[in-house]
């Protein structure tokens, strides 16, 4: 199994955070589908950089994925769903350079046992609601679909939730 070393993006690393979530972009056009083709919100991936919640896999040296995990439950979509019980996803995008080696379930595993380490109960996540693919992917992974909320302004809102397990790694392949 390819190892990977997962830590928080740091400030200076902006750009690389922002150019995974554009090669992603680009991919999903590719594919037909309509998600993540606005601008990139770089100021939202610097804020989640500063505030600690923006990660980065790499994989000899270069940086091939991130995620941004944090506490903050969407009001939107989670209010009534205990949004303290969770961790949340965000922005999960993985290089095609490392397509097909499950890099997406392993962050998706990391981001789990991060969940348990705080004491959450759940790791959750919203998805693009006519990403019919990505839906399949989360469901796959041991997410369950709890709804999906409908809203004029919004593209997201299919919510999934799966249990916070930890995780059997060692802790040092979780920096």
């Amino acid at each position: 199994m390819t190892a990977y070393d997962i830590r928080a993006a740091r400030p200076g690393e902006l750009d690389q955070v922002e150019a995974l979530w554009l090669e992603a972009s680009r991919w999903l056009a590719g594919r037909g589908l309509d998600q993540w083709q606005s601008p990139p919100r770089r100021w939202r991936m610097a804020e989640s950089i500063e505030a600690g919640d923006c990660y980065l896999a790499f994989r000899a040296g270069r940086p091939v994925a991130t995620i941004t995990v944090h506490g903050r439950g969407d009001p939107e979509w989670w209010r009534h769903d205990d949004p303290a019980s969770a961790l949340y996803v965000h922005d999960l995008a993985v290089s095609r350079s490392v397509a097909g080696q499950a890099l997406g379930a392993r962050l998706l595993d990391w981001a789990g046992a991060l969940a348990a380490r705080r004491g959450r109960r759940w790791l959750r996540l919203d998805a693009w609601k006519t990403n019919h693919a990505l839906h399949r992917y989360y469901l796959d992974q041991g997410f369950e679909l709890l709804r999906i909320v409908d809203l004029p302004h919004r593209t997201s809102g299919a919510l999934f939730q799966r249990p916070a397990i930890p995780s059997p790694e060692p802790e040092e392949s979780r920096r």
